[in-house]
């Protein structure tokens, strides 16, 4: 029942927003995604990590079937493509096979299982589909924030950022610092954050084919929850990032801009100071901006996501640890290097997650009066982080002493709050002990 309504509730969702994506006269997530059966796919990658997902409720030799089926579309789909003269000008050569073979999953689980065969299966599936549509659903979380919302608040954030010395501004000329090796080396990070979810999801989920259930708590929920409630936090508070506001824009343009061919120079920045010289400190106000460029910065939700994947590697073999920590380490680098984030909307962001992450756990812990205390008081924290950079940013900019301190001590305090409260959550195995012998009578 949880599941079907989940479902109903996504599926209702992404309808509406196909409609709103229709009303501004631009195909939706459904219809993005359909194009994707035929055409050259935006990213292969995730397609085939969407599959990996669905492929934890097989058995290995279903599994292998699977791949196989994928790879030999994505040949017979290609080699069409070329006898067409059709050239993948605009996604990736691969990907549209493991679409196929999610979708087959699907109807083999409807006409070919029954009972809890099905119901594992149609899981499995579901995953696959949702982390394909998460990612067209943002987008156009993305084309309507930018439609809806012409004036940002990048100002009062520029301000509120001297309080953490305008970190944005000093990573980012670290990172032009190091040239293309660096640049690069970044971009793939921050550009396959979902891969590398899905490897710590595939760690997680390892058991779920032998043991025929899910785990009551996985990064995916984790992961699903975060990009649902974090866009509806950008129409709040709109914000397009340093490198937009007061940059050009230019070489970041062709990663941000996803659904229309626009230069660089549709945005209205106030001055071209990104990353060389901080802004000036003056009374902030509302500014308009193109309705072209994402209002999605507050809070960063990479940063959140890179949080999320970093607490679910704790538990894992120390490779995998080690990757979570270096995961959040480039990508907290990557969101202020290259000018996509202000220091305060990490700041948000490590709270954000907390707070979703205590509230899945609370849940799953039958909300005891600890779990509801950590999530309200993350909810606060986050609220009134929010008002602060809104309402109080000058204040914060003349009394960076103070300030910057107290930002980082209301996070610290979310952070130990959770490290405290989850801790008493976790079950406690107790040495056996054994009786010891007793001497022989003689």
């Amino acid at each position: 029942m949880l599941w079907a309504t989940a479902g109903s509730v996504a599926l209702g969702f992404i309808i509406a927003l196909e409609c709103t994506a229709r009303h501004y006269g631009l195909p939706g997530p459904i219809t993005n995604q359909a194009r994707e059966l035929i055409f050259a796919p935006k990213s292969g990658f995730s397609l085939y990590a969407g599959m990996a997902l669905m492929m934890v409720v097989l058995t290995w030799r279903q599994r292998i079937i699977a791949i196989g089926a994928a790879m030999g579309i994505d040949i017979v789909l290609l080699v069409v493509r070329w006898a067409a003269d059709v050239k993948a000008t605009d996604g990736h050569p691969f990907g549209n096979g493991a679409l196929w073979v999610i979708l087959g999953c699907a109807v083999i689980a409807v006409t070919r299982r029954t009972g809890r065969e099905r119901v594992l299966l149609l899981k499995g599936v579901g995953l696959g589909v949702l982390l394909l549509a998460g990612r067209k659903t943002g987008d156009t979380w993305l084309l309507i924030t930018s439609k809806t919302r012409p004036t940002v608040l990048d100002q009062y954030l520029a301000t509120a950022d001297h309080a953490l010395g305008n970190p944005s501004w000093l990573v980012g000329r670290v990172v032009s610092a190091t040239g293309a090796i660096g640049f690069n080396f970044l971009d793939v990070v921050y550009g396959q954050l979902a891969v590398a979810a899905v490897i710590v999801a595939l760690y997680q989920l390892r058991d779920v084919a032998t043991e025929r259930r899910f785990p009551r708590h996985h990064l995916v929920r984790t992961f699903l929850v975060i990009g649902l409630l974090g866009p509806g936090v950008y129409m709040v508070f709109p914000v397009v990032g340093p490198i937009f506001a007061y940059g050009t824009g230019a070489e970041h343009w062709a990663a941000v801009s996803l659904w229309a061919d626009t230069p660089s120079s549709a945005h209205w920045a106030v001055a071209h100071l990104w990353p060389e010289t901080p802004p000036p400190l003056s009374t902030p106000h509302p500014m308009p901006f193109d309705e072209i460029t994402p209002r999605n910065c507050m809070p960063s939700l990479h940063t959140a996501w890179a949080t999320a994947i970093f607490i679910h590697t704790r538990k894992g073999p120390r490779v995998l640890r080690f990757a979570g920590t270096f995961w959040l380490i480039a990508t907290l680098t990557a969101t202020l290097g290259f000018g996509y984030h202000y220091g305060v909307d990490l700041i948000a962001g490590v709270v954000f997650v907390l707070t979703i992450e205590a509230a899945l756990r609370a849940f799953d812990h039958g909300w005891s009066r600890s779990g509801v205390q950590l999530v309200a008081y993350g909810a606060t924290v986050f609220a009134a982080l929010l008002l602060s950079y809104r309402y109080l940013p000058l204040e914060m900019a003349h009394h960076p002493w103070l300030s910057g301190p107290l930002l980082v001590l209301a996070m610290t305090s979310v952070i130990y709050g959770y490290l405290r409260t989850t801790t008493r959550w976790e079950p406690r195995t107790t040495p056996t002990r054994h009786p010891e012998p007793q001497p022989e009578l003689i």
